[in-house]
């Protein structure tokens, strides 16, 4: 009996994570990634990310609601990735419009952040959710962060 329980949990769990998953074309992830130099910026970016960042925006990037805007599929931040490096570096206060939908939600600044760091987060969020920009590297970061 234990044996057909095991496998009926087993047929159970492989068909609900089975049925149903047609890929969103954002979904593209680390795995769908195939130059080694952005992979290892972006692996370094993902967990920068999920320490930094996915607390408000949310591991799969698409925020919380009306409060904190999304990263995935962002107009807003595929507009302009000097003001996506200032906004990781400096904060951001005011009102912003993300994809039609107005954000008034402060976001704090990340000063402890190296170039390099910041490179690896933008990398990363450049790089999967549908965007193909390659590697944005610590001397484009300090470009973006003097002007």
């Amino acid at each position: 009996m234990k044996l057909n329980l095991g496998i009926t949990i087993s047929f159970l769990i492989l068909t609900a994570t089975s049925c149903g998953t047609e890929k969103d074309p954002l979904d593209k992830g680390l795995s769908d990634i195939k130059d080694s130099k952005v992979m290892q910026y972006a692996i370094e970016g993902k967990i920068l990310y999920e320490n930094y960042c996915a607390n408000c925006h949310q591991t799969d990037g698409i925020g919380l609601g009306k409060l904190i805007p999304p990263l995935r599929g962002s107009d807003y931040m595929l507009e302009d990735i000097g003001r996506t490096v200032h906004i990781i570096k400096y904060g951001l206060k005011g009102e912003i419009i993300v994809n039609d939908q107005k954000y008034n939600q402060p976001m704090p600044a990340n000063p402890q952040l190296t170039n390099m760091e910041i490179a690896q987060i933008v990398t990363y969020l450049y790089n999967i959710w549908g965007s193909n920009k390659g590697v944005i590297d610590s001397k484009e970061i300090e470009n973006y962060l003097t002007k």
